[in-house]
């Protein structure tokens, strides 16, 4: 069984990352503190011209393979469960993040000795990149699901 995929909700919601991602670690929020724990200078970053765009580029493209992964558990769920799809949608992504996201960031991040206030604000906003996701690909269905 393939499951049932809204792709359009997937692309809404990989820009739903995109956005949350530019927010969480603009200056004013985040940015600052993320640079002072990571070690990356935001004043003179290393990186000119078109390289600049690589990350956001490969930043949009895992965001766009995440939303299609997490829309697919999410069929999964409700055709097992039965239910609200929007309920599926959000305890779908919170176990996929605990079991998965912030379980590989806590360990990684153990071994290369990273701060624990790291791996805290980039697996709280791996939590809310995958919440905003849920909640669009959980409110638009695929067609005839529901």
């Amino acid at each position: 069984m393939v499951p049932e995929i809204n792709y359009w909700a997937v692309l809404v919601a990989t820009a739903g990352s995109m956005i949350v991602g530019s927010l969480w670690y603009m200056p004013q929020t985040f940015g600052r503190r993320w640079a002072k724990l990571a070690g990356v200078d935001i004043e003179n970053p290393d990186v000119t011209g078109l390289q600049a765009w690589m990350p956001i580029l490969v930043g949009a493209l895992m965001s766009f393979v995440t939303a299609w992964v997490l829309a697919g558990a999410v069929s999964i769920a409700w055709h097992f469960y039965d239910g609200s799809y929007f309920l599926s949608a959000i305890v779908t992504a919170v176990a996929l993040w605990a079991g998965l996201t912030a379980a590989r960031f806590i360990t990684h991040d153990a071994f290369e000795g990273r701060p624990t206030q790291l791996t805290t604000l980039n697996i709280a906003h791996e939590l809310v990149t995958l919440l905003v996701m849920a909640a669009i690909i959980g409110v638009w269905p695929p067609a005839g699901t529901v």
